[in-house]
């Protein structure tokens, strides 16, 4: 089959094979392409939609996209499952099979390094968020209807009291789980908050962070995040992988530095975006 090359990730040999019928992006199964031990895991894409203008105005069609990432997330996920990948961002395009392996010469020392330090480990997603409406730890009193306009601005300050105690409640509670966490992880890391609009359920998000944990300790850590859901009214957990470990790969090249290191395909915007549609799309809570 022609076609440009598209890469999902790169890794050690697998120990297992991969399941038979997994297909990645635009439907083509993905291929096992070896250079010098290191693996990179390819599939073939259409030119017409994958070369660099068409690449790019695909980029700003938001369901495109959508469908691009999660084709691209069943093959992380796949390979998360036999191996430690080190997945490459979104739309990571070159020309052919010799561009591939030029980018893995020259960025093999990264690789090497990085997939050794992540060997035998993954990702695990918390997030902390506060409910609409949340009410703080005592039982507000029934709200009856103002009287005068005096009762009304004493109504609207109680309410408002009564988020900020909610709020630094959900704070205190954020900053002991993450505590907690990172006590039991071998790294974590903090990130901005949430945009409550891409969020699948309601709520003020707190708490977005990620931890790097051996496989063989997750499920002592999933009880113990599984232990603090319901331990505070109006403030709600969520858990999500286990995850390939984007969070700890270090620092990227962009998709066209990428390609530019062999002959490129389709230099696209720096896309990252694979695991957060999935855990917006579908939740994927443990």
């Amino acid at each position: 089959m022609t076609g440009l090359r598209y890469v999902y990730a790169v890794c050690h040999p697998l120990g297992a094979p991969l399941q038979t019928d997994l297909t990645g992006v635009a439907g083509d199964p993905p291929r096992l392409l070896t250079h010098h031990g290191l693996i990179a895991v390819v599939s073939h894409v259409p030119e017409r939609d994958f070369s660099e203008e068409p690449l790019r105005r695909h980029l700003e069609d938001l369901d495109w996209l959508s469908g691009t990432a999660r084709a691209h997330q069943q093959v992380v996920d796949a390979l998360t499952a036999v191996t430690t990948p080190l997945p490459l961002r979104l739309a990571t395009v070159f020309r052919d099979d010799s561009g591939v392996r030029v980018m893995m010469e020259a960025r093999e020392e990264h690789f090497r390094r990085t997939l050794d330090r992540l060997s035998g480990r993954v990702e695990w997603g918390v997030k902390v968020y506060v409910e609409p409406e949340a009410e703080p730890a005592a039982a507000a009193p029934p709200v009856t209807k103002p009287a005068s306009g005096r009762d009304y601005l004493l109504q609207r300050r109680q309410k408002a009291r009564a988020q900020d105690d909610t709020w630094q409640r959900a704070e205190r509670f954020a900053g002991r789980l993450h505590s907690t966490l990172r006590a039991h992880a071998e790294d974590s890391r903090l990130h901005p908050p949430q945009n409550s609009a891409l969020s699948t359920g309601a709520g003020q998000n707190v708490l977005n962070a990620a931890y790097l944990v051996p496989r063989a300790q997750s499920e002592e850590f999933v009880e113990i995040v599984d232990r603090t859901k319901g331990e505070e009214s109006g403030i709600r957990v969520e858990l999500t992988g286990p995850w390939a470990a984007y969070s700890f790969v270090g620092e990227e090249a962009g998709v066209g530095e990428e390609a530019g290191a062999g002959e490129e395909a389709g230099a696209g915007e720096e896309v990252s975006v694979g695991k957060e549609v999935e855990e917006e799309g579908e939740g994927k809570d443990a």
